[in-house]
């Protein structure tokens, strides 16, 4: 059996690779590891603009009542991507939220979630229940 490098590969892949006259032993060397300096010089960094986010707009085949839920919230936490849904069945009484937004910037989660519960105010008390995912940019 003639040993290539195709073959040490695949068997090192493998874990066994045998020659007639019996196993070979294959020695790995030791991995040299290259640290990176540990402050890169200034024009090595990204730069990244700031660019303006378009505010996010309700899809044509909300429901009325989903419609109003998008709404009250668009306008009190102005997010960078929000979806609502009925998971009620379609009688309006428990949503389903999924928000992104700038304000929620450094806040834990029950934070978060009591934010969207103040901005949602009365409308939230005719609800039998609501899941809620947040999360900062």
């Amino acid at each position: 059996m003639a040993l290539t490098i195709a073959t040490l590969r695949s068997a090192t892949r493998i874990g066994q690779l045998c020659a007639p006259q019996g196993p070979v032993l294959l020695v790995r060397r030791p991995i040299r590891h290259i640290h990176a300096p540990a402050r890169l010089p200034s024009i090595q960094q990204r730069l990244y603009s700031a660019e303006a986010v378009e505010p996010v707009e309700p899809p044509e085949y909300l429901s009325e009542g989903e419609r109003r839920v998008f709404d009250k919230i668009k306008e009190g936490l102005q997010p960078l991507k929000l979806e609502v849904q009925d998971v009620s069945g379609g009688c309006g009484s428990m949503y389903a939220l999924d928000i992104v937004s700038d304000q929620f910037k450094g806040m834990p989660v029950i934070k978060q979630h009591r934010l969207v519960n103040k901005v949602l105010g009365e409308e939230m008390k005719a609800w039998h229940g609501v899941q809620m995912k947040t999360k900062a940019p």
